[in-house]
């Protein structure tokens, strides 16, 4: 996790931050595909593989953004947590 996303996090609503723990534990047993969370979806045009879902439906949509580093390792790193509006893509 960098930096940035640890700040974001550590920012949330804490109903918020109890779907993060619950998208984080997905992405170590499941891996960097996350269809069951709304607006799930891998952004285009990124260098890296990287994908990006809302953690609520309500307002504001509070958003994670990680990136895949090492597929064969399967190294992912969160590179944002926070809301949709601030979201860097």
């Amino acid at each position: 996790m960098t930096k940035r996303a640890a700040k974001g996090r550590d920012n949330l609503p804490p109903e918020i931050l109890e779907l993060f723990w619950a998208l984080f534990q997905g992405l170590i047993l499941l891996g960097p595909v996350q269809y069951k969370w709304p607006h799930y979806g891998k952004l285009q045009n990124q260098k890296i593989e990287t994908h990006h879902c809302h953690l609520n439906k309500n307002r504001p949509p509070y958003v994670v953004i990680w990136k895949v580093q090492n597929k064969d390792k399967k190294l992912m790193e969160i590179s944002y947590v926070g809301t949709h509006e601030n979201a860097p893509y």
